[in-house]
């Protein structure tokens, strides 16, 4: 397992250094320069190319933009906020930590009601709970999450007046709640059908007729049986959908007032700043990545039988 886990670091490796490739060609593609202005004129384009280094060959601005990011040096930002450096506007300022504060409270709540939820709907198959909770979890799946923060806005802050309008930087726990609602709304009805879905296979399975006839209890027959053997499918999404959320809730943060990094980098892209924009790409990727790898230990943990390796590896 040692050596898969190795095995596994060096891809995710090479795969990072990919994206950082794709990532930046894709942003030299683009037409016109990011200091292109009304006021703007030629020679002051060309002072600001040469003062970060975009007056050099590509290949030149290739290799010293995968060397800086090997060091830890994730350029600095062209427009936003001229000169400052990108790790210090992600990390420093407090984007990522917020993100992530937000990112890590729509998991939990997305986790601890979507699982039961499926496991519901699985054990009352066919019932009025099941109906109820299948429309439900196909209408969650179906909303796009900017009409629901719209509604959550409309409702639980101008209507009813529960949670404040504006969250900001989530300073009470009023401030999450709206937020967290609308940013784990979507994976919490994803991850209820995808235990449904596992769950009504792994109920009809011979093991599970072997408890029913030695007289073991629904809860133990659901909840250590059942459910621990239809987790996979839950815990293969989980995985990228963990990485999307801390870092992915563009909409939820542009519509809640959040200054996160998800906002950050929707006025990123409408600036034209490309060290945050590739900064923040390669973050995510790299989230992706090491989320993916934490997923195949899981595996492993959940179910035993899973071999990370191929028959004749150590």
């Amino acid at each position: 397992m040692f050596g898969y886990i190795l095995k596994r670091i060096g891809v995710a490796f090479l795969t990072i250094l990919l994206i950082m490739v794709i990532t930046f060609l894709l942003m030299n593609a683009i037409p016109g320069s990011p200091f292109l202005t009304e006021k703007s004129t030629p020679e002051m384009i060309a002072r600001a190319n040469a003062k970060y280094g975009l007056d050099k060959p590509l290949i030149v601005q290739l290799g010293n933009y995968i060397l800086n990011y090997l060091k830890g040096d994730l350029g600095t930002s062209l427009k936003m906020q001229e000169g400052t450096a990108v790790t210090k506007i992600i990390f420093q300022e407090g984007k990522f930590a917020l993100s992530f504060r937000l990112g890590v409270c729509a998991v939990i709540v997305a986790v601890i009601i979507g699982i039961p939820l499926g496991c519901l709907a699985a054990y009352n198959r066919g019932k009025w709970i099941d109906s109820v909770l299948r429309v439900i979890t196909t209408l969650g799946v179906a909303v796009p999450s900017f009409v629901l923060c719209a509604l959550l806005l409309i409702f639980l802050g101008v209507k009813l007046n529960w949670v404040p309008v504006i969250s900001g930087s989530l300073g009470t726990f009023k401030s999450y709640i709206a937020p967290v609602l609308g940013l784990s709304f979507y994976p919490m009805c994803y991850i209820a059908k995808l235990t449904r879905t596992s769950m009504l296979d792994a109920i009809n399975q011979d093991y599970i007729r072997t408890a029913r006839a030695k007289g073991l209890k629904t809860r133990v027959i659901i909840f250590k049986h059942a459910l621990r053997n239809s987790m996979i499918p839950v815990i293969t999404y989980l995985g990228p959908m963990t990485a999307g959320i801390v870092t992915g809730g563009f909409v939820v943060e542009q519509t809640f007032q959040i200054p996160g990094l998800g906002k950050y980098f929707i006025s990123s892209i409408l600036n034209r700043d490309y060290p945050i924009i590739m900064a923040t790409t390669v973050v995510l990727a790299t989230l992706v990545i090491l989320m993916n790898l934490v997923v195949d230990i899981a595996y492993k943990l959940v179910d035993p039988r899973i071999s990370l390796t191929k028959k004749g590896e150590n």
